[in-house]
């Protein structure tokens, strides 16, 4: 790990993730949706879900939060963009009857991950397209 999650840069209340919720998804890859939507700050902020019914151990959602929240961390593209970003988990990643959490699990999310918060052309797109409906009085 590179340090700690600061908490101004997590999403916690309910309707800042809801927020983010009714823009489209920007990306997806297999087991995980990136959603954004533009904020008023100079940095970018993060939220994760992941749903019980898709994960049922606590170790495995705790997994693919800690591997959202390193990868977010590391990506020099997403942090300076005044966005927030929820990332969903979005298919089920393990069962009740197979390992918590083994190398598979941890390789696939950090792969996942990688692909995710590498896409610079769709984050900005996202970015000037939300500033400019914002800018208009429309929303989204």
């Amino acid at each position: 790990m590179t340090g700690n999650f600061e908490r101004t840069r997590r999403i916690v209340k309910t309707d800042e993730f809801s927020s983010v919720f009714r823009f489209r998804p920007v990306f997806r890859t297999d087991h995980l949706v990136l959603y954004t939507r533009p904020n008023s700050l100079a940095h970018a902020r993060l939220g994760v879900v992941a749903a019980k019914r898709l994960a049922p151990r606590a170790v495995t959602r705790n997994a693919v939060k800690r591997a959202v929240r390193e990868g977010f961390r590391q990506s020099d593209v997403v942090r300076p963009l005044g966005l927030d970003c929820v990332v969903r988990l979005s298919k089920s990643l393990g069962s009740k009857s197979a390992p918590a959490s083994t190398a598979a699990i941890r390789a696939t999310l950090f792969e996942e991950v990688a692909r995710l918060f590498a896409i610079p052309g769709k984050l900005q797109k996202a970015l000037e397209s939300g500033s400019e409906s914002e800018v208009a009085g429309v929303a989204k």
